[in-house]
């Protein structure tokens, strides 16, 4: 957030300041602490600084360029097919739809960014071009809370820029409020979903038919996210003060008061989802992440933007609840909302990169820092953040949709400390895109961060926040045609002014907060940051807090940083964890035992784990034991997990791609194992018969060459036979259901045939049609198309040593260097549906020497239920702790422990800080600790079926 200039800063705003003032004041103070605070790094040169920032309008251009060429007028790009997406005409993603509705979406969210990028040229064709083009009456339906940050906000950011345009005399002369009325168009649009006895707005609606009537097709859904609910108050408020309809942020407020008294009262969090018309919370987990990101942002924004006092006084109760719960820094992770002190997951998602941008917004520039700095360790492993990773770092969902938070972040810290360690930050996500996800029709985003295959995808976020945040990293005061601190961004990094803050005041500001809780006077300290406490004389401040991370993804005993070793110095020793159990070990018996569970041994072999509520030795140890058991579930899924084979990558290297395109491949059960051996590189050709079921009669086209074959009518392995035989040195067999795509249908491995396959010697990999079609329009549009088959995708200056790059490779990717790639982790792509039942736990781990699944995106088995009992069974020769691994931190005597194990058992005996609760001594009668189960064992069973 950017803000108008002010008063100094020397001392924070006061509790109850005008609240124009404090608007105009807050966001001066973040930025003004730039000019007094230099770090240890190297500063960057106004040169060095320049050539970055000309590289991201090159960048932006590259992307802009071919959306407009290839897919205008439709809502987003498709980079790989180079083709618009329309809604409909490609097979759905599901919810990820929803944020499509035949309005060109792309178009209308980059127009503010044209503008701070210094293109006004192309900004004023932009708009006529939306003006001219751009129907909001289609029957789609499609989501509130996307088109509301997406479509509602880019026009409101267009608008915002084209009269600041005018009112400077040169461009957008002939505007007249245009984008404003097509704003409000689509704010009547939306304000039927707001039609729910709680305020809390549908999910969906129709563009043009509302909510409920049968042509609508929506208005039956009974749950939201909070984030959907709680991220409208910018958007609406903006508009109903720039038109004076008041209406708008009368509903969005409403949705935040409904949101706000729903809040548990004990933690002071609010859950992932909740229904609409009742207010109970469906998901019950709690974090910063997806789900409820924007929701705690747009409370602070809100106060920024509108100096409504309730607004800072929610964020700051909340915010104090993060800090105590969900903050286990540099960690963030997941909470029940009814038990704080529980976690409700071991990997942390994407989208919470925004918070370290969100906390120095707030003043809490130490945390910030350490988060940040451990996002930023997690990308040098993986080259982009994976939409969720665990707490010992590895993949956890392998895709990367070019998500802009942790370039937010990473903006909002330099501008807060001018520390150009930030810089260089911001150079690696810059060389990292155009060495990744640059290909020859824009931006693709990563199919799987660990081969490095491509999706044939390019969000409309990508230009509306992703370059915004670089050009503005890097650009000087006078590289801007405006202030643009006179600006505040909503969360797709829109700009709205801030001088909307005095304009139509009559909203009605009733102050509703105290009417629930009382609020410590110590939660307004940061009201405005305080350079004194943000930057103090030590020059190596940020650095300082920086170092003890610099290795914490690498495992190599991070000082300083774990919070559970206050934990333990009062004696306490740390619950028995899934991981390390053994079944053979007589203490571990005994602390099964007084946790309430006892072992069976059946007939086949396995221990069945058994635990009995009434059993447990205390409440305390009830709860560790279903910890116990979920951990078991957990373990279960992740080693079905790693028993599959994860995907390939298929890498056409031949002019015009020289690598630039990576196709996501399943990989086979028989042939090389290319995550063993060298890549296999060659010339595509097609087999006769395509089918590849009988001998081949062009063996001369295939020798010494990768053969393509048609899925269908034969096994795979007789088909690598058949190439093999023909001297094929690779086969790639592509899918016969036409439209068939990874993005929308689980990759498999291919299977054997039941016989013995040592005899093929060659790689065999399968491609979707949709992957598949990519190689076969190259051959017809180039003729001599050449590929490589690797387990993950190769530098491209690797592939191109020694041969002639074409200027424009280079252009785009002026520092390429042979570097040498991880290996992939063994994690799935995609997340497990764990079902827990309200009374039971299951778990079979399966034998690391047991037959391999033939699905790479394989549940783990529902899990049974017994009356009153939770179970789990596993092989008793099974290892749970994975000797390979090398977790390492800092315990107490300066040894190396298992940072994932200290990660844990600091949330679960850390106890809280609030004196007036002592989570480690609760006695509760037994009816009470069964409640608590099922709302425990409700909240597990939702908790891995969300989707970022």
């Amino acid at each position: 957030m950017s803000g108008a200039g002010g008063r100094g800063c020397g001392s924070p705003v006061p509790q109850r300041a005008p609240w124009s003032l404090v608007a105009a004041t807050a966001a001066f103070c973040l930025v003004s602490a730039t000019s007094v605070w230099t770090a240890g790094a190297e500063p960057m040169s106004r040169e060095e600084k320049q050539k970055l920032g000309n590289q991201v309008l090159e960048m932006f251009d590259h992307a802009y360029g071919n959306y407009m060429e290839h897919a205008y007028p439709a809502d987003e790009l498709m980079p790989l097919t180079c083709r618009g997406r329309v809604r409909g005409q490609e097979p759905s993603r599901g919810d990820v739809d929803d944020a499509l509705g035949k309005f060109s979406l792309t178009l209308i969210d980059s127009l503010d960014t044209l503008v701070v990028l210094n293109k006004t040229k192309e900004f004023e064709d932009a708009v006529r071009k939306v003006l001219r083009d751009v129907n909001l009456d289609n029957d789609v339906v499609v989501s509130v809370f996307e088109t509301n940050i997406r479509v509602l906000g880019g026009l409101l950011g267009g608008h915002s820029l084209a009269i600041m345009l005018k009112e400077k005399g040169e461009y957008m002369q002939w505007y007249n409020d245009e984008l404003l009325q097509m704003a409000k168009q689509l704010g009547y649009k939306l304000l039927p979903a707001f039609n729910t006895t709680s305020g809390l707005p549908y999910p969906r609606i129709n563009l043009k038919f509302g909510i409920r009537k049968p042509e609508a097709r929506t208005g039956t859904e009974t749950d939201t996210c909070t984030a959907c609910a709680g991220t409208l108050i910018l958007e609406f408020a903006a508009l109903s003060r720039f038109t004076g309809a008041t209406i708008f942020e009368e509903y969005a407020r409403k949705a935040l008061d409904f949101l706000w008294e729903k809040r548990q009262r004990s933690s002071n969090l609010v859950g992932v989802t909740i229904n609409i018309h009742t207010g109970d919370w469906v998901r019950k987990d709690s974090g910063v992440g997806a789900g409820i990101d924007s929701y705690y942002e747009y409370l602070l924004k809100a106060y920024v933007l509108l100096g409504d006092d309730s607004f800072l006084e929610r964020f700051n109760t909340h915010y104090d609840a993060i800090m105590r719960y969900i903050s286990q820094p540099p960690l963030l992770l997941d909470v029940h909302i009814h038990k704080p002190m529980l976690n409700a997951r071991t990997w942390m998602d994407a989208l919470l990169a925004f918070f370290p941008g969100l906390q120095v917004l707030k003043g809490d520039i130490r945390p910030a820092i350490e988060t940040h700095e451990m996002l930023y360790q997690v990308i040098k492993k993986h080259n982009f953040l994976p939409e969720a990773f665990t707490t010992d770092f590895r993949v956890h969902w392998a895709q990367h949709p070019l998500r802009p938070e942790f370039a937010e972040s990473t903006y909002f810290l330099y501008k807060a400390t001018g520390d150009p360690y930030y810089l260089e930050v911001g150079k690696t996500l810059i060389e990292n895109l155009n060495k990744y996800a640059r290909v020859p029709c824009g931006f693709a985003a990563m199919k799987d961060v660990r081969t490095g295959s491509h999706e044939d995808r390019m969000d409309s976020f990508f230009l509306a926040e992703m370059f915004k945040y670089l050009y503005l990293l890097f650009a000087d005061k006078e590289d801007i045609i405006f202030d643009i601190e006179d600006y505040i961004f909503t969360t797709e990094a829109h700009l709205l002014p801030l001088w909307l803050s005095t304009t139509n005041q009559s909203i009605s500001k009733k102050n509703i907060t105290s009417e629930y809780t009382e609020l410590d006077d110590s939660n307004f300290d940061w009201t405005c940051p305080n350079t004194q406490i943000l930057f103090p004389n030590d020059p190596l401040y940020a650095q300082s807090i920086r170092e003890p991370l610099k290795n914490v993804v690498d495992k190599s005993c991070p000082r300083g940083i774990i919070r559970v070793e206050e934990s333990f110095r009062s004696g306490a020793k740390p619950p028995l964890r899934a991981r390390d159990f053994m079944a053979t070990n007589p203490e571990h018996l005994e602390i099964l035992k007084k946790m309430g569970v006892s072992l069976i041994h059946l007939k086949d072999g396995r221990v069945q784990l058994v635990q009995h509520a009434i059993q447990a030795a205390s409440s305390i140890d009830a709860e560790d034991g279903l910890r116990f058991m979920q951990e078991m579930i957990e373990l279960s899924s992740q080693q079905q997990k790693e028993q599959q084979l994860p995907p390939r990558a298929v890498q056409i290297v031949s002019h015009p791609f020289f690598g630039r395109v990576v196709l996501t491949a399943g990989p086979a059960q028989f042939g090389l194992d290319l995550s063993k051996h060298k890549e296999t590189r060659g010339f595509v050709a097609s087999s006769k018969p395509y089918n590849g079921c009988s001998e081949l009669t062009n063996p001369e086209a295939v020798m010494g060459k990768i053969a393509l074959i048609q899925r269908g009518q034969c096994m795979f392995a007789e088909k690598a036979r058949n190439i093999q035989n023909a001297g094929a040195i690779g086969g790639i067999v592509i899918d016969d259901n036409e439209g068939s795509s990874s993005d929308t249908a689980p990759l498999f491995q291919m299977a054997g045939d039941g016989k013995d396959t040592d005899d093929i010697k060659i790689p065999m990999l399968f491609l979707f049609s949709k992957e598949g079609s990519i190689i076969l329009d190259a051959i017809r549009e180039y003729e001599e198309v050449e590929v490589l088959l690797s387990d993950k995708a190769k530098d491209r200056a690797a592939i191109l040593k020694g041969k002639m790059i074409p200027s424009y490779i280079i252009n785009s990717n002026p520092e390429m260097e042979n570097e040498e790639q991880s290996s992939p982790e063994n994690d799935s792509q995609n997340q497990s549906d764990e079902q827990v039942s309200s009374s039971s736990q299951e778990v079979d781990l399966v034998d690391q020497e047991s037959s391999e699944e033939s699905s790479l995106n394989s549940h783990p088995e529902s899990l049974s239920p017994a009356d009153t009992d939770n179970v789990a069974s596993i092989s008793p020769s099974e290892q749970t702790s994975d000797p390979t691994e090398n977790h390492e931190t800092t315990n107490l005597n300066g040894e190396c422990t298992d940072l994932d194990n200290q990660l844990q058992e600091q949330s679960e005996t850390e106890e809280d800080s609030n004196p007036n609760v002592s989570w480690g001594k609760k006695v509760q009668p037994i009816d009470s600790i069964l409640a608590d189960w099922n709302e425990d064992i409700e909240a597990f069973e939702m908790m891995e079926k969300d989707e970022l």
